[in-house]
């Protein structure tokens, strides 16, 4: 039995010596992390609790960066045993956790997303390329060989073929993986094609061109990506910006904006055509296996044929599954609780 593990479970007997309020308040899985993987993660948790008459567990969307800081706390029954991520794990991320006694973790590649734009089905088609949507949205954008404050207010004010109406995008907070993969896979690599950029370079344009606009034309719009929804419902020239879950489950309501003339799709998003697809994971705390009641099963819920599977529930609500070998992989490493490589 490890330190950890011995550690954890003294705290745990401590707790349960002390309990008087009801014990289900931590027999209960404690998941927290990215608003992407959210509605995964709930899907799989209603099934856990239906074949296992466990209670759910306590599901967070405080996003990834917010669930990374959380999780990587400590070891021990007030600490949440699961976080979700719409990105990897940073190396700042997993030092954290190693400084704080987390040191045993498994990384769980579940499938990919396609990180979308969309507008409400009342709105116009779109076709945007990176760098439009660069010129829309950066804090400050080269005009004249010069880095100036966004001076763009309408989409023709970027190319006069796009329409004449007030750029508008709801987005993510910068504690969303969301915001971090729209920042690398579509600020910093739709810079990079100006020639002002591809001067200064990539290590320049990774800082530069991540600072979005707070002059009213991008709006953080919380982690609540349904509140994103009902603003593109109310607003047909707003656009925003989400998981490809999202745009699944609203195909009523919504509809695709192009980016370099492909929609997102399952076919597209798995085939790498579309060109701001990302990975998508969960972190187990090894530490708590065996601790928390339900938790192995839940992690085998999850990693099931019929959850991730390329004909599983998952992918009726818009995950986009990994292939035979790498789903193998990862069952075997998250069932096995294989502790993830240094960062």
């Amino acid at each position: 039995m490890n330190t950890k593990f011995v550690a954890f479970t003294a705290a745990a007997a401590v707790a349960g010596a002390m309990a008087v309020q009801p014990a289900s308040a931590r027999d209960q899985l404690q998941i927290v992390g990215s608003s992407t993987v959210y509605p995964y993660a709930q899907a799989v948790a209603e099934e856990f609790a239906n074949a296992t008459g466990n209670p759910a567990p306590v599901l967070e969307s405080t996003g990834s960066g917010g669930g990374m800081k959380i999780f990587c706390q400590g070891i021990g029954a007030e600490h949440p045993d699961i976080t979700n991520a719409s990105r990897a794990m940073k190396p700042s991320e997993y030092e954290m956790c190693q400084e704080n006694g987390v040191e045993d973790i498994t990384e769980v590649q579940i499938g990919s997303d396609g990180l979308s734009l969309a507008v409400s089905r009342e709105g116009a088609d779109l076709d945007l390329t990176k760098t439009q949507i660069y010129k829309a949205l950066a804090k400050q954008i080269p005009v004249d060989g010069e880095l100036v404050d966004n001076p763009n207010t309408t989409w023709s004010d970027i190319d006069s073929s796009l329409p004449d109406a007030e750029i508008l995008v709801y987005g993510p907070p910068p504690t969303s993986g969301t915001r971090d993969a729209f920042v690398e896979l579509v600020m910093v690599s739709g810079c990079m094609d100006l020639p002002y950029w591809e001067e200064k370079g990539e290590d320049a344009a990774e800082e530069g061109c991540a600072p979005m606009r707070q002059d009213g034309p991008f709006v953080e719009a919380g982690e609540n990506d349904n509140l994103i929804v009902q603003r593109l419902e109310a607003d047909a020239k707003a656009l925003g910006i989400f998981g490809y879950s999202f745009l699944f489950e609203n195909q009523d309501k919504l509809k695709p904006v192009a980016v370099e003339g492909v929609e997102p799709s399952f076919a597209t998003i798995e085939s790498g055509e579309y060109p701001v697809a990302r990975p998508l994971f969960f972190y187990i705390k090894n530490a708590h296996r065996g601790v928390i009641p339900g938790m192995e099963d839940y992690i085998a819920e999850f990693v099931s044929e019929e959850a991730f599977g390329p004909d599983g529930y998952l992918k009726e609500r818009g995950l986009v599954p990994l292939g035979d070998e790498r789903r193998a992989e990862v069952r075997e490493a998250a069932l096995e609780g294989k502790t993830m490589e240094p960062k």
